[in-house]
């Protein structure tokens, strides 16, 4: 039988660079530079009770061993763990998912925990509320602002209250001076109309997302005015919901009339019911049919025809408005916000120039 190979214990930890920073213990660091494991410790979460001397040799060591602090073992060990709360109503809906993944990337390269409170639509949201959603009294508020209950949630703390919110564009002269980040959704959509104006359509027709925080939705108001500007027809928009089941619903009545060669969709999901209902139909996209969607879900690129869509930088806004909470909390030493992507049209297979019955 095969002797059995003893476990081998390192006299110290690893050199090479990726295994040493998983394996560095707080155990090593308080070897090297012979101190308690304790002081280390007390180092790590700046606790006023070490020499200066004692803090720097540690210090270094730390730096040189490579050692990352072990954010549950500091918290088990009763040492200071920095959070925030993230306050949104739907994690579900493509823009908020992103978002919250943005912050929550950002806020773990800073050394922070994330929880998460999902608002209830129907809730009364008062500032003694959102107090009661927070893990600690006091703790650093992201409100994810995309719809009613986010608005009513960042309107409700405090405008001293250490928070920061991803919100829908202001309206011109109502920006708050606190620390919100947005898209701009408005100059997205009149930019994906004229992109179709240009390809020859006489005007555009649009299958509207709803909006719950303004009586016009951010994308209508900027579909609409580009209509408006270059003096064409601006057809009645038509409630598309949410769903690809939703904008094929919406989509049939629509695409029945051949005059209507455009459709600007309020997302890609919506997008996904106007391509079934066109191909139902015997509508050839794009080459009777252009359809443009908003968001570039994933799926976009793999759709038959690709989908004609706008990339927003949801993720890119998440770690923008985290960024501004840090910033915010620690305007010394917290690095400046990020910046995200402007909108951006990316043309496909689903955009053509306009049928010649059209022009």
């Amino acid at each position: 039988m095969q002797e059995a190979i003893p476990a081998r214990r390192d006299e110290g930890p690893p050199r090479d660079g990726a295994d040493r920073h998983r394996s560095v213990s707080i155990l090593d660091v308080a070897r090297a530079a012979g101190v308690s494991h304790q002081t280390v410790s007390r180092v790590v979460n700046d606790s006023p009770r070490v020499k200066k001397a004692t803090r720097e040799r540690v210090l270094q060591v730390i730096d040189e061993l490579g050692y990352q602090p072990n954010r549950l073992a500091r918290a088990l060990a009763g040492g200071t763990v920095r959070s925030v709360t993230v306050l949104t109503s739907d994690t579900t809906l493509y823009g908020a998912s992103l978002a919250l993944r943005g912050i929550e990337e950002a806020a773990r390269a800073a050394d922070f925990a994330v929880a998460v409170s999902v608002l209830d639509e129907k809730a009364a949201l008062t500032p003694v509320d959102i107090a009661g959603r927070l893990a600690r009294p006091g703790e650093p508020v992201l409100v994810i602002a995309f719809n009613a209950p986010g608005e009513q949630a960042w309107r409700a703390l405090p405008a001293d209250f250490p928070a920061a919110a991803v919100v829908e564009l202001p309206r011109e002269g109502h920006v708050s001076g606190r620390p919100e980040a947005w898209l701009d959704d408005r100059a997205a959509a009149a930019q994906a109309t004229r992109y179709l104006l240009g390809l020859g359509h006489r005007t555009v027709h649009h299958l509207a997302i709803p909006s719950s925080t303004t009586r016009v939705g951010q994308r209508t108001d900027g579909w609409r005015q580009a209509l408006q500007d270059a003096g064409r027809l601006v057809p009645e928009p038509v409630a598309g919901g949410w769903s690809p089941r939703s904008g094929y619903r919406a989509a049939r009545s629509l695409i029945a009339d051949p005059q209507v060669t455009a459709v600007l969709c309020g997302n890609d999901d919506l997008a996904l019911g106007v391509l079934r209902a066109a191909r139902e139909a015997g509508r050839d996209v794009p080459g009777d049919l252009s359809v443009v969607g908003f968001d570039d879900a994933p799926y976009a690129a793999f759709t038959h025809p690709l989908l004609t869509t706008v990339r927003l930088d949801f993720e890119g806004l998440g770690r923008g408005a985290f960024g501004m909470l840090h910033r915010l909390l620690d305007p010394e030493n917290a690095p400046a916000p990020p910046l995200w992507a402007e909108p951006e049209l990316i043309v496909r297979e689903s955009s053509g120039p306009a049928p010649h019955r059209s022009v």
